[in-house]
């Protein structure tokens, strides 16, 4: 009977570790494959960024030959230009050198008044005819004294120098998918407390009186929440949500068809994907339990990546971009990006409001 027994536990052990094995091996599986994929997905994004680089690379350089030679040719011009002039000039400093240096007072007064005789200033320009056998000719020298004050289109290296790497990064976000979305708050759906700003982009919770607004089926009546007006069904799509300063508040996506009255259990059941900041420094996962999140630091800034199609639903700390948690999940229909500031206390605590982060570049 006892050798039975131990017979049985051990046969009892061996389909554990033989399912186990089983497991493990199905995870090796998934885990190469999907470090496969990475590796791909990592090394398109990579690529995709040099492709960019090099486009601005090249366009840079392209715009900076244009400046080049567009100065080059302008100086060019001006050099020439000038050095015409500068003869010109010379010419009638000589020739006036000569008058004055002229010995006999009459030819010298013969002179100058063919060179003066009805302006009172010197001319410079055509100097032929003016040799001392032509002094008694009534030639003038034409032309003007050539203003020498040069201005030109500098040549413009700050273009291309100060922040380079910046300037590079702010041409380069354009082009960048996904980028923060400049997501708005629906007023419809905002519990009666909550005081949305004018641009639907900031959520407080307001300790005076409910706000006389206008019950519907799409107002939340208990919970202290606010949808997002972007109903999401496809795509990828990413926002952020400053949560600074607050000691309470619960933030995701909700299904877009959620129950809106009376006490709601927030939890992927029954449509709603969060997470949560409570107990004024503690975050979870809203999960069946909650699952504890590991985080260092207070959270400053949350990032919410959604992938629909791939049923992935990610949360970051958008100051450095470090995970948080995930989502796994078929999504059943749309959804919306789902917001609560949390309660607000007389003694001040978590009175600062959400706001969704709209970066502009």
């Amino acid at each position: 009977r006892e050798l039975k027994e131990q017979l049985q536990a051990l046969q009892d052990s061996e389909c554990g570790h033989t399912e186990a094995l089983h497991l493990l091996k199905r995870q090796l599986a998934e885990t190469k494959s999907s470090a496969k994929s990475l590796r791909a997905t990592i090394g398109e994004a990579f690529e995709r960024l040099h492709r960019l680089l090099r486009e601005r690379q090249k366009a840079m350089l392209e715009e900076l030959e244009a400046d080049t030679a567009r100065t080059l040719t302008d100086i060019e011009q001006k050099i020439q230009r000038y050095s015409q002039q500068l003869r010109k000039v010379q010419e009638g400093s000589q020739i006036l050198q000569e008058r004055l240096a002229e010995m006999d007072r009459h030819a010298f007064l013969a002179g100058i008044a063919s060179l003066s005789e009805s302006k009172p200033h010197i001319a410079v320009g055509e100097l032929q005819g003016l040799r001392a056998n032509q002094l008694d000719s009534p030639t003038r020298l034409k032309g003007k004294i050539h203003e020498t004050n040069l201005t030109y289109e500098d040549f413009p290296p700050s273009k291309y120098m100060g922040p380079l790497q910046y300037t590079i990064w702010k041409s380069l976000f354009q082009d960048i998918h996904p980028v923060p979305a400049a997501l708005t708050l629906d007023p419809v759906t905002a519990h009666q407390r909550l005081i949305l700003s004018d641009d639907c982009t900031i959520v407080a919770y307001g300790n005076l009186h409910p706000q006389p607004l206008q019950d519907s089926p799409k107002r939340f009546d208990v919970e202290v929440s606010v949808l997002g007006s972007e109903a999401f069904g496809s795509g990828v799509h990413y926002w952020e949500v400053i949560v600074s300063e607050k000691t309470q508040w619960m933030i995701g996506l909700a299904h877009e068809a959620v129950t809106r009255k009376g006490s709601i259990q927030i939890q992927p059941s029954r449509g709603f994907y969060c997470i949560v900041m409570h107990d004024g420094n503690q975050y979870s996962a809203c999960t069946q339990p909650w699952t504890r999140l590991n985080v260092k630091s207070k959270l400053e800034k949350v990032g919410v990546f959604l992938d629909y199609d791939k049923g992935l639903l990610i949360f970051y700390n958008a100051d450095d971009m470090s995970w948080l948690y995930t989502f796994r999940e078929k999504f059943p229909g749309k959804l919306c990006s789902y917001f609560s500031p949390g309660q607000s206390h007389a003694n001040g605590k978590n009175v600062q409001p959400l706001r969704i982060n709209t970066v502009r570049i």
